[in-house]
């Protein structure tokens, strides 16, 4: 009974400071907040080569005190512009498509939150994955589903990229609920980064062990878990605390 309270702790607590920090920093609608970029993608008139990156905010509103919204972006050598890809939810009840294309810059801030670049690959190793990223875009599993918990969503679509192109080696944050969705019902996979494996029962209970991950425990899609070779721990909403980091992944507010 008391390993039970403990767990209960070690999630409610984190969860409970997550969302004071996160809603005593909404201060406007999502509308009115920034979407504009940030100047972590190179502009393509300075850096011709190719370019395939990976970001994550957090998500807007009460989804901001647990979770971060995820996407990526890519252009190919010479290209004028970058290609954004991402899943999102709003429309797709409506008949929209969950994947859209080009919604924002593609290092824009979402609804005010500074993204974090996850995956930042260039040059030729950018050129050979571009072609394998658009295949896995159109072979997505739920171009017309979004469900915030447990998935599939935005992390979850993310993810799929991730597993379909392991040279992405994406690592992504703890807090990105819907990672641990597996498609198709399967419980077993490699782990996001490719460098280790996860077990899921519906993105509702599970666990990853990994090289780049860590050990993870995924209880309801709440992640806790310890990265060793960042001489980390990870707490649901909260996400990573450790020396790699500056703090807690709670900076970004913005909409998924």
């Amino acid at each position: 009974m008391r390993w039970l309270i403990w767990l209960l702790v070690l999630l409610l607590v984190p969860l409970l400071v997550s969302t004071a920090l996160v809603l005593s920093t909404r201060t406007q609608h999502w509308s009115l907040a920034r979407w504009d970029s940030t100047g972590l993608a190179p502009a393509p008139a300075v850096h011709p080569a190719a370019v395939v990156q990976v970001y994550a905010a957090r998500a807007w509103g009460w989804k901001g005190a647990v979770a971060v919204h995820c996407w990526v972006a890519f252009k190919r050598e010479g290209a004028a512009a970058y290609e954004r890809y991402e899943v999102v939810g709003w429309g797709v009840a409506q008949g929209a498509p969950a994947i859209r294309r080009n919604l924002r810059p593609p290092d824009g801030r979402w609804a005010g939150s500074e993204p974090e670049l996850l995956v930042d690959l260039r040059g030729a190793a950018a050129a050979a994955v571009i072609p394998r990223l658009e295949d896995a875009i159109a072979r997505y599993p739920y171009p017309h589903r979004y469900v915030t918990w447990p998935g599939p969503n935005s992390n979850t679509f993310v993810v799929w990229l991730a597993r379909e192109v392991p040279e992405l080696h994406a690592a992504l944050p703890s807090t990105a609920i819907g990672k641990d969705f597996l498609p198709g019902g399967r419980l077993l996979a490699p782990a996001p980064s490719g460098t280790g494996f996860q077990l899921s029962l519906a993105g509702v209970l599970g666990l990853t062990l990994a090289l780049d991950e860590g050990l993870e425990l995924n209880l309801l899609g709440f992640v806790v878990g310890i990265a060793p070779k960042q001489l980390a721990i990870k707490l649901p909403g909260l996400g990573q605390l450790g020396w790699s980091r500056s703090g807690p992944d709670l900076a970004p507010d913005g909409l998924g």
